[in-house]
């Protein structure tokens, strides 16, 4: 009596045919990504709230352990310093930062609009920059042409 084959037979033989990998069949390797460089012009982003608290933390912890060289340190206790303070300790820090971010605000979109109309004035800026320095290398030469005439009549 002859047994049918079932599904699960069926799937490990397709398993098998999939799982071997044949050396002349690779696909194509794709270009990597290039990140696109970053302006140094372009405004940080602002610090939260949690670290202008560790600006101030890292100079009171410096003065009471000043043996302390280990980053790890200062930042675990920091960490459970933040947690440990209610709202009402945090609300100057939460303050300031809220007031960091609106002076990023505004300079961040200075800057956008200077980045969409700037690419002309750029340009502007370049072409005077290569023009007086035209200027200055052609007074040079003018200079060198007359001192080798000079030689060239003796």
């Amino acid at each position: 009596m002859k047994r049918g084959k079932s599904k699960a037979d069926t799937t490990k033989k397709a398993d098998t045919r999939l799982s071997v990998k044949k050396g002349g069949e690779r696909a194509p390797k794709k270009p990597r990504k290039t990140k696109a460089a970053k302006d140094p012009n372009k405004p940080k982003r602002p610090p939260s709230a949690f670290f202008v608290f560790m600006e101030e933390f890292r100079k009171s912890f410096k003065e009471k352990n000043p043996n302390n060289k280990s980053v790890s340190v200062v930042g675990k206790a920091g960490g459970d310093k933040w947690k440990s303070l209610s709202e009402a300790e945090k609300a100057p820090y939460v303050a300031k930062a809220a007031k960091l971010k609106t002076d990023y605000t505004k300079k961040i979109a200075a800057y956008n609009k200077n980045q969409s109309d700037g690419g002309s004035h750029a340009a502007a800026d370049e072409d005077e920059s290569d023009k007086s320095k035209s200027e200055v290398n052609d007074d040079d030469e003018e200079e060198e042409g007359t001192e080798e005439e000079e030689e060239d009549d003796e």
